[in-house]
């Protein structure tokens, strides 16, 4: 009779050991699948540079960020007029300068500094130049306009700048591998697997859970 006892109760353990697995493969399995989605959201906010474009465009046209009255941000025109430099033509043709730097191929791309600092150099001269040339029919007409030429192009450099600084030594490919190797040192549930668990044995009490 005792010995049936026994066998009932080590059952007993069993079953409870084998739920306390299925659990524990449950948690871990929604825990992976919610790393990878915020590894995966990590990776595609790094690369989207859409917002970042957005923002540029809005700075060159002089808007200013407002708040409506169920707190949403958004960017208007000013009603200041003195605030737009440029006028329509104007800063499309600086977003498409922009835009051929401002780029995944650049950010994911290998430079060193030297070479970093070469393309700045080079388009910052043209880019100056072109301005210069055609400050009239980009909106630059008066004086206090022609006047912020000069901080005009050094941002936009500097723009520029930081996305390729993104890329110094392959800095931002390094990154993005780096972000897509889960490495998960000790499982959750204080480091409970099938693999780990000893069979269980009667007259072993840590084998008991």
């Amino acid at each position: 009779m005792e010995e049936e006892n026994i066998s009932e109760y080590i059952e007993q353990l069993q079953g409870e050991l084998k739920n306390k697995d299925e659990q524990l493969q449950k948690v871990s399995g929604a825990y992976s699948t919610f790393s990878q989605q915020q590894d995966q959201n990590l990776i595609v906010w790094q690369l989207e540079l859409d917002n970042i474009l957005e923002r540029i465009e809005h700075l060159l046209r002089g808007d200013v960020v407002v708040e409506d009255e169920d707190g949403n941000i958004d960017y208007a025109p000013p009603t200041d007029t003195d605030l737009i430099v440029l006028n329509d033509y104007g800063v499309k043709l600086i977003m498409n300068v922009i835009s051929f730097y401002l780029n995944r191929n650049t950010i994911l791309s290998h430079y060193d500094d030297t070479r970093i600092f070469q393309i700045l150099y080079d388009l910052g001269i043209e880019l100056a130049d072109l301005i210069y040339t055609c400050y009239n029919k980009m909106g630059l007409n008066t004086t206090e306009k022609k006047a912020r030429y000069p901080m005009l192009t050094m941002n936009i450099l500097h723009t520029i700048e930081s996305a390729y600084n993104r890329s110094l030594r392959g800095g931002e490919r390094d990154s993005l591998r780096s972000a897509r190797v889960v490495t998960q040192t000790e499982p959750i549930g204080g480091g409970y697997t099938n693999q780990q668990k000893e069979k269980f044995k009667l007259f072993k009490p840590t084998t008991w859970t």
